[in-house]
C-alpha cells in the first residue's frame, strides 16, 4: 500500500505544485511526468496542464 492512501485530499495536487516550482515551471513534459509521480487522477493533470503551463505565466506567479 503506498502513503498516497494515507494522505489528506488534494496533498498530491499541493506535492505536484511544489516539485514543479523547483524548477519545471511551463515544461508539459514535467506536468505529465508530476502526475506519474504523484499519482494524480486524470481531473488534477488537466487541472495542472491549464493552469500550470501558461506560456506567459511566471514561475513565482501563484497558480
Amino acid at each position: 500500500m503506498s502513503d498516497h492512501a494515507l494522505l489528506p485530499h488534494g496533498e498530491d495536487l499541493r506535492r505536484a505544485v511544489r516539485w514543479l516550482a523547483q524548477g519545471h515551471a511551463n515544461d508539459p513534459h514535467a506536468i505529465e511526468e508530476a502526475c506519474l509521480r504523484f499519482d494524480l487522477s486524470p481531473l488534477d493533470g488537466e487541472f495542472l496542464m491549464r493552469h500550470w503551463s501558461r506560456p506567459d505565466r511566471h514561475p513565482d506567479e501563484p497558480i
